[in-house]
């Protein structure tokens, strides 16, 4: 015969079992919950022993002994050695169900504040819904990484890892990676560094995070290039840093003459190699004018290496951190475009005075970790797989650069080019002034063709409009039907509109300024 709370329980049971789903245990530990709520167990109650509930309800008794575990690690019960269970005599008024159906819950509120700065930061946001086609920018072909590789690589290392690689990082990064990096650094880009000096980092955004954390403080001034990648100024003023966009010419950044002693950057932030977006190089004039400067101002230079690996005629452009051994340049590198971005590992070699109070505080900001991709990706590097993917996706690239270079000029005419650098991973499709690249792009994005408008890339009013066009992730068979889209919707942008004449007579409409399609 059952007592009444087994009564109680077996009812609240019997409800739960057609309405609920779950677990026998699950069902028992939420009858027993509801009614310590409601009220029908009061607190400071005896629950009957585990063993007699379990008889009289009859179902396992380790049924019973899981539902009172739970309810006492959620502080609903208390067991009192020699005197048995009891419902907790203090429990709160308003307590939270775990039923959702019977919870009574306050709405949610109708309208949520953010920060200032994370209001502004979503007003110019850059980052896109889709990742991956023609013409996504800054994309490399993830699809030619060889994974067969990479996989008896890590297979190889995981036989033998040893537990520090499983943990939290202290050192700034695998010391097999900052090793074999220092070596392909010196050989590749001529950066003047050692292992020590490195810093391995998720990702390029959270090194410059970290450097607005620990050089900058809210309202110092950064130089950025204009125009710029736009992950670089929301980053620096997301962290309150004043980003003053300098202007960029054929021979790079075209920093002011005498900038105002008092607001003198912080940070200077360049792409010499290969600026973003435009492709320019920054002559050797300008690198040291801005070394001086910086050298005479006490800033850092902050160099974007982001893609100089893929440069299709003539020698590799050395990097701007190599002119001078003590020169005050921070380098940044990644393997987002050279491997795949989802790998998300750069790195940064920090200026001597800088290295290790910067490694301690991105173990302390970040929790570093991901050892085993950081190994495997040093010994992908010294074995030589990552020369040799290189050298394999160059000719991939130069090839694909030439395709849709010469498919512009077919199809567009020269003048459609803004610049031929023979570099990087995309192009820049110019446009005339009265078209509008940000509705341009948007109705490309319909057609699953994938750009990004040059204006976008300026913080001042854009002088002049484009397309950004990716060929990292297209193949040449792609490009000439994705391309057939966009000179479809720049032909119907440049149609002039037909007009009567004189007469009143429909005039015929004028030449189009696009030629045909070949």
């Amino acid at each position: 015969m059952r007592s009444l709370l087994s009564d109680l329980i077996f009812q609240r049971l019997t409800g739960l079992s057609e309405s609920s789903a779950g677990t026998l245990n699950k069902r028992v530990y939420q009858a027993l919950q509801h009614a310590i709520f409601d009220g029908s167990i009061s607190p400071g109650s005896r629950l009957p022993a585990s063993r007699d509930l379990a008889k009289e309800l009859e179902i396992s008794r380790n049924t019973v002994l899981a539902a009172y575990e739970q309810l006492q690690a959620e502080g609903y019960i208390q067991t009192r050695t020699g005197s048995g269970t009891f419902v907790t005599a203090d429990l709160p008024e308003d307590g939270v169900i775990a039923d959702k159906t019977t919870t009574r819950c306050t709405p949610l509120r109708s309208h949520v504040s953010l920060s200032k700065r994370g209001s502004n930061l979503l007003t110019r946001t850059g980052v896109a819904s889709h990742q991956w086609g023609a013409f996504m920018p800054g994309v490399p072909d993830v699809t030619k990484f060889p994974h067969d590789i990479w996989r008896k690589l890590q297979n190889r290392l995981s036989r033998r890892l040893h537990p520090e690689y499983l943990t939290y990082s202290r050192h700034g990064g695998c010391p097999e990676l900052q090793h074999a990096l220092a070596d392909y650094l010196r050989i590749a880009r001529s950066v003047d560094c050692t292992a020590d000096q490195i810093l391995i980092t998720a990702g390029t955004h959270q090194a410059l995070d970290l450097l607005a954390k620990m050089l900058c403080d809210p309202g110092d001034v950064a130089w950025i290039e204009e125009p710029s990648y736009w992950g670089i100024r929301n980053v620096l003023s997301i962290n309150g840093v004043d980003v003053q966009p300098i202007p960029v010419d054929e021979n790079g950044m075209d920093p002011p003459e005498n900038p105002p002693e008092n607001r003198a950057p912080k940070l200077i932030c360049v792409t010499p190699s290969h600026h973003y977006p435009l492709g320019a190089v920054m002559s050797l004039a300008r690198r040291q004018k801005i070394l001086a400067m910086a050298s005479q101002q006490g800033s850092w230079v902050v160099e974007d290496d982001y893609d100089s690996e893929f440069r299709y005629s003539g020698s590799p452009i050395p990097a701007l951190q190599g002119l001078s051994s003590d020169a005050p340049v921070i380098y940044i590198g990644t393997f987002s475009k050279t491997l795949y971005p989802a790998m998300r590992i750069s790195y940064v070699v920090l200026p001597r005075p800088l290295a290790s109070r910067l490694k301690i505080a991105h173990s302390e900001l970040y929790r570093a970790g991901n050892g085993l991709t950081q190994l495997t990706l040093a010994e992908f590097i010294r074995e030589g797989h990552y020369a040799a993917h290189i050298r394999r996706m160059r000719l991939i690239y130069g090839k694909r650069r030439s395709a849709l270079t010469r498919l512009i000029e077919q199809e567009l005419g020269p003048e459609f080019l803004i610049e031929n650098s023979n570099a990087g991973l995309h192009l820049i499709l110019s446009l005339p002034d009265s078209i509008d690249d940000v509705a341009l792009s948007a109705e490309l994005e319909q057609k699953h063709v994938l750009t990004r408008p040059l204006s976008a890339y300026y913080l001042r009013p854009a002088p002049r409009r484009g397309l950004l066009l990716g060929y990292g992730g297209v193949s040449e068979e792609e490009i000439v039907p994705a391309f057939g889209h966009i000179v479809d919707c720049l032909r119907r942008r440049l149609q002039p509109y037909s007009a009567t004449d004189e007469r009143g007579e429909l005039a015929e409409p004028e030449t189009n300024n696009l030629p045909d399609p070949a």
